[in-house]
């Protein structure tokens, strides 16, 4: 064999060593998280990823034999992002609604909880779509909130933001009247930290099922049957053998899951 043919011999084997490389660390799996719903998900100062929705995630890769990569995205852009085929699954408290069916598919709901108003102590505020007419409302854009307060309070100025963490930041600092958001991430991420301990739920559960759906379940291109049927039998069987119930008293002292 001459010099350039034990080169190119030499090249070949290179990049064939690469491509088995990167074959065997690339994830099985890729899933979309948002990182900015504490005490859902959330990102620490040295970039980990950490909370309720990360650890179910990585219980049910662990379950179904899946090497998983967390892939971090924007809520207002997790949809486009999944059909865009950017990861192959959404697990971000993500609620399973009719409206969101018509673009994707939806496994089993992994945990059910209710919609609440907060608002400063003493606001005095009267829940009703009249008590509320003119007040500044604060919203997570693209949520299933913003269906709720656009349907049944039409006369509310409804203040959309990026993230949920925003809207808590203007909540205290009085630039909005009250804001609305899953009960059990404003009890945790607000109502119970130093920031939000002047403020108070107002109100009682908010419920409504063509917009707040029937639980936050993982969400996946349609036609994707074989894998929405493992993440179903992942889910069941996490519930089964004590992992979702250990999960679930990592963060909260109380079941979320909801009805069977």
């Amino acid at each position: 064999m001459n010099i350039k043919k034990t080169i190119m011999a030499a090249a070949a084997g290179i990049i064939a060593f690469g491509l088995t490389a990167a074959s065997a660390n690339a994830a099985d799996l890729r899933i979309g998280v948002e990182g900015a719903y504490k005490p859902f998900s959330w990102k620490e100062a040295d970039g980990t990823l950490k909370g309720f929705d990360i650890d179910i995630a990585l219980a049910l890769c662990e379950k179904m034999g899946k090497k998983c990569e967390l892939v971090e995205q924007d809520w207002d852009g997790m949809i486009p992002a999944l059909l865009a085929k950017k990861f192959d699954a959404i697990v971000a408290s993500m609620s399973v609604t009719e409206e969101r069916k018509k673009k994707v598919d939806f496994s089993n709901k992994y945990y059910q909880t209710p919609a609440k108003f907060a608002a400063k102590k003493g606001a005095g505020l009267t829940i009703t779509p009249e008590g509320m007419a003119g007040k500044r409302v604060g919203v997570q854009r693209g949520t299933t909130h913003q269906c709720y307060m656009e349907k049944f309070f039409p006369k509310t100025e409804l203040v959309l933001y990026a993230t949920q963490e925003e809207v808590f930041q203007d909540l205290a600092s009085g630039r909005i009247d009250a804001q609305i958001s899953d009960s059990v991430q404003t009890l945790e991420g607000f109502l119970s930290v130093d920031a939000g301990k002047d403020f108070e739920f107002a109100g009682g559960d908010q419920n409504d099922i063509p917009c707040y759906g029937v639980g936050a379940g993982i969400a996946l291109r349609k036609g994707e049957d074989s894998l929405r049927t493992a993440f179903n039998d992942a889910i069941k069987a996490i519930r089964a053998d004590g992992t979702y119930e250990k999960i679930n008293a990592k963060y909260f002292d109380f079941g979320i899951y909801g009805a069977e």
